[in-house]
């Protein structure tokens, strides 16, 4: 049985992004569905503003989903400075290459139990393909809740900023259409995402939840877009091999074996 190896991949300022986007967008979601068709269990008949004794009541419902969206937003910032400074934040698909749809296929395949495995990838095609396609309905949800949001108050900088597009959209009605089928789409999207990485958790046992935490995966054969993060990169001791340990770190900022 070969021994696996070490990859650090995913730099602090993905990680957190990542697990400041998985807090936020249960919130975001749900407390949008009460915002756009209030539910009241056991006082159905009260008036939205005063549900539940002021509990649920739409103002607070609201400065929940809009100090969330402002928190989410934020840390957006984080996952571009690791996508600047990390080339393990920057395994983005790359269309233009026979490889990725020969590997998105396989890859597929495999989730399917067609395949009984796939080749080692760090970041596999098709997760690649769901992570810019999420990227894209954040960028949607983002534009189309502030188009909203920002109307309150029309002669704000957001208005002018944010505004155009509830008329580039065809008006507000829209916009908020848009922003609802997106939203669902996301969560979706991360129930797919879940399963996904639990099955990969169980059957390839390459550390892909604890990634999130550590930014590390464990390999046990070199994978083939290695190359992607270490083409440019100059060796490092990122890690410092201890004594009796097999498996030495491979650095996605600087993806080279880490030395003696």
């Amino acid at each position: 049985m070969n021994s696996s190896k070490e990859y650090y991949v995913f730099s602090p300022w993905l990680r957190i992004f990542h697990w400041i986007m998985a807090y936020s967008v249960p919130i975001l979601f749900f407390t949008g569905l009460y915002i756009g068709n209030p539910f009241f269990i056991g006082s159905q008949g009260i008036e939205p503003t005063y549900a539940f004794r002021q509990t649920l009541s739409m103002e607070t419902i609201r400065y929940i989903h809009f100090i969330t969206a402002y928190v989410f937003v934020g840390s957006f910032i984080l996952r571009i400075y690791g996508f600047i400074m990390n080339k393990g934040d920057r395994l983005f698909p790359r269309f233009w290459t026979k490889e990725y749809w020969l590997g998105a296929k396989e890859v597929t395949l495999h989730y399917l139990f067609l395949l009984p495995q796939h080749k080692p990838y760090l970041r596999n095609p098709l997760a690649r393909t769901s992570y810019v396609a999420l990227y894209a309905l954040i960028a949607i949800e983002i534009i189309t809740g502030f188009a909203m949001y920002y109307m309150v108050n029309p002669d704000s900088w957001g208005a002018k900023i944010f505004g155009p597009w509830n008329d580039w959209l065809g008006g507000e009605y829209y916009v908020h259409l848009i922003h609802h089928y997106a939203a669902w789409m996301i969560m979706l999207s991360a129930i797919g995402h879940i399963y996904m990485v639990v099955r990969a958790d169980f059957i390839e046992r390459e550390g892909e939840i604890s990634s999130m935490f550590s930014g590390v995966k464990f390999l046990r054969h070199e994978p083939v877009d290695l190359k992607e993060i270490a083409d440019e990169a100059e060796e490092r001791p990122d890690r410092v091999e201890q004594p009796g340990d097999a498996s030495p770190a491979y650095s996605a900022n600087k993806a080279a074996p880490a030395t003696d």
